[in-house]
């Protein structure tokens, strides 16, 4: 492998490191965890029609992982199930008004600040930078799955 592609390989990973970081200060600031940070967007941003399974598929963490953040946030009172429509074994997550109460403290806030730090790179910028990441993330899914094969 070409020696300057490895070295921005490692930039970029570090530059990773940092933008989840950021994720965990402000969610240690709000006195939960990352994924709980996560869990809350994904509730707060999600259509109604969100299960565990969803959860987990969307931040690549076992059941348990998220089964954990789930009873948690449901004895105290932020989340609960419904039936799901399409398939009873499936329960939909969502958020209380409880919920949503605790949830504007903090997601709002976070996606208000992502927003501006986005729009301060300019359209054109922001355009090139979901494509990129787009691909980039096509070829990773490509290249990871011929290690499996």
């Amino acid at each position: 492998m070409d020696k300057k592609v490895n070295e921005l390989v490692n930039r970029y990973c570090r530059l990773r490191d940092r933008q989840y970081a950021v994720y965990h200060e402000y969610a240690k600031s709000k006195g939960i965890s990352t994924y709980e940070l996560f869990v809350l967007d994904i509730l707060w941003f999600g259509d109604g029609t969100i299960t565990q399974k969803d959860i987990c598929l969307r931040l690549s963490i076992n059941k348990q992982t998220v089964g954990a953040i789930i009873t948690k946030f449901q004895k105290q009172g932020y989340i609960e199930f419904k039936k799901s429509e399409g398939d009873a074994r499936n329960k939909i997550v969502v958020l209380t008004d409880e919920g949503e109460k605790y949830a504007e403290g903090i997601i709002p806030i976070a996606a208000l600040a992502e927003n501006i730090a986005m729009d301060r790179l300019g359209l054109k910028k922001l355009e090139q930078l979901v494509d990129m990441t787009l691909e980039l993330t096509k070829n990773m899914e490509d290249e990871f799955r011929n290690i499996e094969e």
